[in-house]
């Protein structure tokens, strides 16, 4: 039986909307840290990209929770312009390793998702890796990409045809990352990847393998 239910974690007063699947091999298996795009561009954790990966997960029963930044969907809050979004991917991590012992974890980040969420690499030495689907390096700034430096595994995630997240510079910015990384060009996919959700989750499903 799947088992997927919906959660509200307190976030230092915040309410932070959830959900999460818990699979059979939850303590022994890494856990997928979803992290949705931009809020103020109509963002949510059932964004097309976010939902292809989640139910791609839930069907191979990997552990995963997805959730909904401040100020989105049932999420209190308002929105803190990357700030207080740090705060919530950590309060979702304490959460997991505090209330559902998660021994490891892996961040999935889309776009905003991507900046937000891999930024949380060196947070915790339980987080053993990230996957950055379409990451907005010119969009957000170098501020995130700074954060988002480590020697942790890292996946690249990036559409070809992509004009938000450039394609055209999307070199530049990988070689500023220290191995172990790889990356997976989508061709013919643009940064909303209508059509392409099954495939970017196909190899967001191949890298978690590589870990259990």
């Amino acid at each position: 039986m799947v088992e997927k239910e919906i959660l509200f974690i307190n976030n230092n007063g915040l309410i932070l909307e959830a959900e999460y699947y818990e699979s059979k091999s939850s303590q022994k298996n890494p856990v997928v840290l979803i992290c949705h795009p931009h809020p103020q561009y109509g963002g949510n954790m059932h964004n097309n990209v976010v939902s292809g990966v989640f139910n791609k997960l839930v069907k191979n029963t990997v552990p995963c929770l997805r959730f909904n930044f401040r100020g989105v969907g049932r999420s209190t809050g308002k929105f803190s312009d990357g700030t207080g979004e740090l705060h919530d991917v950590k309060a979702c991590i304490d959460f997991l390793i505090k209330d559902k012992n998660c021994e490891r974890l892996i961040i999935c980040g889309y776009s905003y998702g991507a900046a937000i969420g891999c930024s949380i690499i060196n947070y915790s030495d339980k987080i053993i890796g990230y996957i950055a689907i379409s990451f907005p390096f010119d969009f957000i700034g170098s501020k995130f990409r700074d954060l988002s430096q480590s020697r942790k595994p890292k996946l690249f995630i990036q559409g070809n045809q992509d004009t938000i997240a450039f394609y055209k510079k999307f070199e530049e910015n990988y070689s500023f990352y220290h191995d172990p990384k790889r990356k997976k060009i989508i061709y013919g996919a643009d940064h909303f990847y209508w059509n392409y959700e099954d495939q970017v989750a196909d190899e967001v499903l191949k890298f978690y393998n590589d870990f259990i």
